[in-house]
């Protein structure tokens, strides 16, 4: 299933409106899609690199906009929505392990979702559902995913195709080490 949910992604990105199909795909998959707007984006920004800005901006406006629905099922309909979802993804063991932590470490989850492979709808159901500052997560998030999406952007703006393998399979994990590297860094300076 989720096979055919990524080749019907891939293959939107040559509808004649690929760019709504893009904030469809970007706004769902912030709270319940399994495929990220990535695999829409790269091959539209590889048909048209002028389109790049364009193409990251709706992917980010939408991705935080579908965060703030992941944050309302996280608030107001966990029991009947978001524990069905995180239930499906596999996470929800996890979710109640981690929600006593969660508020404490502020930003740093949402900021962590936003620019690695780890899911973000999972923290955006979740912070709704700890009661994560509405304030700071919309901020949080427009930073993440405009991280995320404007890097992939511009990589791809600058070096067209042969770019591609790089983004699609070291990425992710590029994004993972510059977490670590970042929290490292403020424990670092706060704690030594």
């Amino acid at each position: 299933m989720i096979r055919s949910l990524y080749d019907w992604t891939l293959r939107q990105a040559e509808h004649p409106r690929a760019l709504w199909v893009l904030a469809f795909v970007a706004f769902i998959e912030s709270s319940v899609f399994p495929i990220p707007p990535d695999v829409l984006m790269i091959p539209m920004i590889l048909a048209r690199p002028n389109r790049a800005w364009l193409i990251a901006g709706v992917a980010l406006v939408a991705s935080v906009l579908g965060g703030m629905l992941g944050y309302v099922i996280g608030a107001f309909f966990y029991d009947t929505l978001g524990q069905p979802i995180l239930q499906a993804l596999g996470k929800d063991d996890a979710m109640a392990a981690f929600n006593t932590r969660f508020n404490d470490l502020g930003f740093w989850p949402v900021l962590i979702a936003g620019v690695t492979p780890f899911p973000y709808k999972v923290i955006t159901i979740m912070s709704g559902w700890t009661g994560l500052p509405l304030g700071l997560f919309i901020v949080t998030s427009i930073i993440a995913r405009g991280l995320r999406f404007f890097i992939v952007a511009a990589l791809l703006w600058k070096f067209g195709a042969p770019i591609r393998d790089f983004i699609e399979k070291r990425l992710g994990l590029l994004f993972t080490l510059f977490v670590i590297m970042l929290v490292a860094g403020f424990y670092g300076v706060r704690f030594l």
